[in-house]
């Protein structure tokens, strides 16, 4: 039986770097014949960061990437022919949507549901054998116990309502053969994007001022549920594999869950595409996170002791006066942020240009609550975490991996 071919759709700038590390790895067999990554992004010269690894992986024959704009229907059913001579797509990956926090409403409509929408229309049309979504943390669940799929969980924001809606739309097209992963926050190697690369790089610069990195919200539980890249993209190669042999029936009998509408009803008859509030959606969904239930207080602890200080909380009084001020981010970033210049700019060599930054925005300094179990994904799929834990040695291999490629600061002492 020959190797399967892959098409991947978006995600450059988060996660399908990975997947493509992990089914086409620079040493070892390929798992696949062929794969197409499609995004908005142009990688020769690069227009967002793609890591030292991949640019290598793009000159292996079995890897094709492909520069379009994924707003037009007929742009994407152009990415589902395949290279001359090759057989259909069998599997597709879709890792789009639009992951900037403050982008208004119909932004979100067009870049996040509009595209995966029209991904999935084609890939059933196509008949493809797994199409494996990922759904991003933009979701604030209860503090108290981890989650299991059934329950009914808070999309966050605009962008967490579309996001989430999206799901709903794809669970409408029958005869998809649809996977959602529902993912922690995530970090790895060559993953600057995320409340936790924020962390890792505002960390190193208190640990250089030999001062401790302070949160405005309590020490609490506040779960803040983590999972290392490699395992976003072995778990959802877990999915497709055991998709594919079922289909979408018994894939539903087997791990369906009612994708609870969650958006103001008055939308559904504006969005295309967008089922009625009232219909009942059945889609087989696994939440992925690591076996470190972290939260805020044990993420902080982590990183902060990599760097040799510590994690701590604004007192009462700092808090108040935070929160009053309508430039509190500011505030909060101004000292962070001239540190991190200071320690690219001394660097040994200097580090001219780098895609981390110390500059925390509103979304990554505001309180995130994501308590998810992975029971089901484990149990369903028999996929075994590579990183299991969130603990300073797997921190350490990430910053090692920017300190090789020349975008994290050397200092002498």
């Amino acid at each position: 039986m020959s190797a399967p071919n892959v098409l991947i759709f978006g995600g450059l700038n988060t996660c399908s770097r990975a997947l493509v590390g992990l089914l086409v790895p620079l040493d070892g067999a390929s798992m696949v014949s062929h794969v197409r990554i499609v995004d908005k992004f142009s990688v020769e010269p690069p227009t967002t960061y793609i890591g030292a690894e991949f640019p290598k992986l793009l000159k292996k024959p079995q890897v094709e990437y492909r520069q379009a704009n994924l707003t037009v229907a007929a742009t994407i059913a152009q990415m589902f022919d395949p290279p001359e001579g090759l057989s259909p797509y069998d599997y597709v990956f879709d890792f789009t949507g639009e992951i900037q926090f403050d982008r208004p409403e119909p932004v979100q409509i067009e870049r996040t549901c509009h595209v995966a929408w029209m991904i999935g229309l084609e890939a059933a049309k196509r008949k493809v054998k797994a199409y494996c979504r990922l759904q991003l943390p933009f979701y604030d669940t209860s503090t108290k116990g981890s989650h299991d799929e059934k329950v009914d969980i808070k999309p966050y924001g605009v962008c967490g309502t579309w996001w989430h809606e999206t799901l709903r739309m794809l669970a409408a097209i029958e005869d998809l053969n649809l996977v959602i992963l529902r993912s922690g926050f995530f970090y790895g190697p060559y993953t600057n994007w995320g409340i936790v690369a924020s962390v890792i790089t505002v960390a190193s610069v208190y640990g250089y001022m030999k001062e401790p990195m302070k949160s405005m919200w309590s020490p609490g539980k506040n779960p803040t549920n983590t999972v290392h890249v490699d395992d976003v993209a072995g778990a959802m190669w877990a999915c497709a594999r055991w998709m594919a042999p079922l289909g979408r029936k018994e894939a539903n009998s087997l791990a369906g869950e009612n994708i609870i509408f969650r958006n103001d009803k008055s939308k559904a008859s504006d969005v295309k595409g967008m089922p009625a509030a009232d219909k009942k959606l059945i889609a087989p969904l696994f939440n992925l996170v690591d076996d470190s239930n972290s939260t805020l207080l044990s993420v902080g602890q982590t990183v902060t002791a990599c760097f040799g200080t510590t994690f701590e909380f604004f007192n009462f009084v700092e808090n108040t006066v935070l929160q009053l001020k309508s430039d509190a981010v500011e505030d909060i970033n101004e000292h962070h942020v001239s540190g991190w210049t200071e320690m690219i700019t001394t660097s040994n060599p200097p580090i001219p240009n780098t895609p981390l930054s110390a500059y925390m925005d509103k979304y990554a300094l505001e309180k995130h609550v994501v308590a998810f179990s992975n029971m089901k994904l484990l149990e369903v799929t028999g996929y075994k975490l590579k990183n299991p834990t969130f603990c300073q040695e797997t921190v350490k291999q990430v910053v090692d991996k920017w300190k090789e490629e020349g975008t994290w600061p050397i200092l002498e002492g």
